[in-house]
This record gives structure tokens, C-alpha cells and sequence, in this order.
């Protein structure tokens, strides 16, 4: 059986960024449901129920097709909202660093460059999805994706993820996405961002 993780902080946390109201719908409700579902629809496949999540989404072959569309949507909004609670923290997390910060310079020019462009990806995807951080062997990408749509489905391993559905912002900063992305850059948690980068993604 899958579970929703607890966060690693508290609902307001991340205010006066990201509101507590927000968080607890969020993380309570939302990702709860997608849980919820996810098992419902795996319900008897015991050896599907038992797996990672990432290598469940990593291969969908495996799961039956009648329930397929259902595991793809809900399990990738398990797995996304698990990542995005992690790669936040408490605003004053230090910027990002050593080789992290250099490979993201190679990637882009310089850390303004990438804020830049990983944000107009979130304000240009069309409807609800993510943006994300790829890295794999020191190549880094921005990539966006629909709905709960998720680059570890491609084989791809993200280390940063943005939630642009409305939910993740309505309630506070009602249609202004743009406001909301420039908020969430407060919250990032680059230690995590790191951790996941020193993982998977660094050029070896």
C-alpha cells in the first residue's frame, strides 16, 4: 500500500511564501486523494501495491491497462507531490553552491539566467502541470509536463520540481501565477536540491 508522507515541517512554515491554509489543503487533501486512489485502483495487485513508486511510474507496462490511465495520473501525483514537499523548506535555505551551482552555470550561463527560464516555464505551460529540474551525468534540462505527468516515466530523474496547478496557489495569489512562482523561489531548498543532484544527476 501506498501512504502520504508526513512534511518534514509545519503548515505555515513556508508563510508568509506559500500560506498555511494552502499547505494543509494541499498535502491533506489533494495528495491525500491521490494516495487514495492510487491504491484503490491497484487494489489485489499486491505486487504492484509492494513497489517504489518512481520504478511503478518507471514502468507502466507492467500494470494492467484497464486501470493504466488511472496508476499514471494518480501515482504521478503521489510521486511529484512527494518530491515538491521535500525541495521546499523553511525560507533562508543558502542559495545553491559548489558543484550543483556549477553545472547549473554550464547548463545556463549563470543563476539568474536559470530562474528565468525555468520560471517562464511555469508561467507558459497551457492548464495545470509541473516544471522540472532535470540533471542526469551533469547535463541539466528545465522540462514541463501536463497534469500529474511525471519525467520519471521517461526514465529521467528530476531534482527540482514546480507545482503549477491552481491549487497549489489559488487561494492566496488567486490567478497571478506569475507572483506565486516568484514567491516559491523563497522556499526552495537547495540542500535537498543538492542532495538529490550529488544522487542521480552529477556528471561522474
Amino acid at each position: 500500500m501506498f501512504t502520504l508522507p508526513d512534511l518534514s515541517y509545519d503548515y505555515a512554515s513556508l508563510e508568509p511564501f506559500i500560506d498555511a491554509e494552502t499547505m494543509h489543503i494541499h498535502h491533506d487533501k489533494h495528495h491525500a486523494a491521490y494516495v487514495k486512489n492510487l491504491n484503490d485502483a491497484l487494489a489485489g495487485q499486491e505486487d504492484l501495491l509492494s513497489m517504489d513508486i518512481n520504478d511503478l511510474l518507471g514502468n507502466l507496462d507492467k500494470v494492467p491497462e484497464e486501470v493504466r490511465t488511472k496508476v499514471k495520473n494518480n501515482g504521478g501525483g503521489h510521486a511529484n507531490h512527494s518530491l515538491f514537499w521535500e525541495i521546499m523548506a523553511k525560507p533562508g535555505v543558502p542559495a545553491p553552491e559548489g558543484k550543483l551551482l556549477t553545472e547549473i552555470k554550464n547548463s545556463f550561463g549563470d543563476f539568474p539566467t536559470f530562474k528565468e527560464k525555468f520560471s517562464g516555464a511555469g508561467l507558459s505551460r497551457f492548464g495545470s502541470g509541473w516544471v522540472w529540474l532535470i540533471s542526469s551525468g551533469g547535463v541539466m534540462e528545465i522540462m514541463d509536463t501536463a497534469n500529474q505527468d511525471t519525467p520519471v516515466s521517461e526514465g529521467k530523474v528530476p531534482i527540482l520540481a514546480l507545482d503549477v496547478w491552481e491549487h497549489a496557489y489559488y487561494l492566496k495569489y488567486k490567478n497571478m501565477r506569475a507572483d506565486y512562482i516568484t514567491a516559491w523561489w523563497n522556499v526552495v531548498n537547495w540542500k535537498k536540491v543538492e542532495e538529490l543532484f550529488t544522487k542521480g544527476g552529477e556528471k561522474k
